[in-house]
């Protein structure tokens, strides 16, 4: 990228030519151009030659400053740095910038400003006296947001200006780059699953070695294979050797339901219950993806995130990928949920009644009866469900739920998730999942998260 020059910046030609240029005439400059004129024009009426010259001293310094600035070519370049890419909600990002001076003329008074939105803190500006040739400077400065989204950053600005301030002209960079504030997240106590594996999350396996000789999926026998797997009814019916597969792992699934429609809750801001909700379905997804589970991102739309490549057929990402990475693209995705126009659950419904969806926790505003009994007949598709509730009506939307089949858990202003995650995994306990494995909670290595009531 490269700034400066009568005829070329980093956005191309100077819209006017000199007649831009001369627009970009500064308070100082307009003042003693304006003097000049005025003290020509007396002169004249006056027939005074000294004060003539004066005034024709004062009107073409400005001028001369113009056309200095205007024919003077710089020639630098912009980089930037954002560390890191990705921050919570409240937490800081630095952004680095640096100008080098790639030209064999070293460069005039500079001043930069990069461009931000409000929500992140006042534009950045800096002044940089002098880079010689060759040169470098570098420059920084932080960012930081409560709310959640993706904001862009630049382009970035570059103000030349003459050394008696009479003119300024503005370049601009074309380079943008993206800060995105995920949701704020919890660390939640551990669960287990009864016969959990290290290295499958929860850790079921379905060996089908163990299954009946009817369920058996036999493959030819291949040099080296055990005979002692040599399946010997598949032998007789193909006539050639056969044995059993390999045991296959079978991944745990979890399907966190995110209630977003705007009837469902009061309130807004970054403490409002809705974006406590966000907040907390985006804890539960880090923490389950971190135990190994394949893990599914409803709305109540019946939206299913990621909902693209990265993500099977059924929308459960994580099976096979990078933990980090599948939770990163899960949260960007979390950065950016709004408030839907949706009276009901219907279609999150329409997603889970097929089942399958292994275990199955939602964050839920307000519902009236007609939803709670939706509710639970989503809940009557998973093996276990469990709800955070909140919203003015949320005892009795509680008792409704429990009645269907949830554990619900009401939220109140103040509450931690990881405390009602322990609450819930203690009601929870014992109950039998879809996919044949126990789901147990435990109070072990429960550690504090963030706190705060809402509006």
């Amino acid at each position: 990228m490269t700034a400066g020059g009568p005829a070329a910046g980093p956005d191309g030609p100077v819209r006017g030519g000199v007649r831009g240029a001369l627009g970009g005439l500064t308070t100082r400059g307009r003042s003693f151009l304006a003097a000049g004129v005025a003290a020509a024009v007396c002169a004249y009426a006056l027939g005074q030659a000294d004060l003539l010259r004066v005034g024709l001293l004062l009107a073409v310094l400005p001028l001369v400053a113009v056309l200095t600035l205007y024919r003077t070519r710089y020639r630098v370049t912009a980089s930037r740095l954002l560390s890191p890419q990705r921050v919570p909600a409240g937490a800081e990002a630095r952004v680095r910038l640096r100008m080098d001076n790639v030209s064999r003329l070293p460069t005039g008074l500079l001043m930069l400003q990069d461009q931000v939105p409000y929500v992140l803190g006042p534009r950045p500006r800096f002044v940089l006296d002098r880079v010689e040739p060759g040169g470098k400077r570098e420059v920084s400065y932080r960012v930081r947001s409560d709310l959640r989204g993706r904001y862009p950053l630049g382009p970035l600005q570059l103000r030349l200006s003459d050394p008696f301030g009479m003119c300024e002209l503005t370049r601009s960079f074309s380079s943008r780059d993206l800060l995105t504030v995920v949701p704020r997240t919890e660390a939640l106590p551990p669960v287990r699953l009864a016969g959990e594996t290290p290295g499958y999350g929860d850790g079921r396996q379905r060996s089908l070695a163990q299954a009946g000789d009817d369920d058996v999926i036999p493959r030819g026998y291949r040099h080296g294979d055990d005979l002692r797997r040599v399946h010997w009814r598949s032998t007789a019916r193909y006539g050639e050797l056969m044995v059993r597969r390999e045991e296959q792992p079978q991944q745990a699934r979890c399907t966190v339901l995110l209630d977003t429609r705007a009837a469902g809750y009061t309130g807004g801001g970054p403490g409002s219950a809705f974006e406590w909700a966000v907040s907390g379905a985006a804890s539960v997804v880090t923490h389950m993806m971190e135990r190994g589970y394949a893990v599914r991102l409803l709305t109540d739309t019946g939206d299913v995130l990621p909902g693209d490549a990265a993500a099977a057929s059924d929308g459960f990402t994580g099976s096979g990928q990078d933990a980090a990475e599948a939770v990163g693209l899960m949260m960007d995705l979390l950065s950016e949920v709004d408030h839907s126009d949706e009276d009901g659950l219907s279609g999150a419904y329409e997603v889970v009644r097929g089942g399958g969806q292994g275990l199955l926790v939602a964050f839920l505003g307000d519902l009236d009866e007609e939803q709670v009994a939706l509710a639970g007949a989503c809940a009557g598709r998973a093996g276990a469900a469990v709800a955070f509730v909140q919203g003015e009506a949320a005892p009795g939307t509680v008792r409704g739920l429990r009645e269907t089949g949830w554990t619900a858990v009401p939220v109140r202003p103040g509450d931690t998730l990881a405390v009602l995650w322990r609450q819930a995994g203690r009601n929870v306990s014992g109950h039998v999942t879809a996919d044949g494995a126990a789901y147990e909670g435990t109070g072990a290595g429960l550690r504090s998260g963030h706190s705060g009531g809402w509006s």
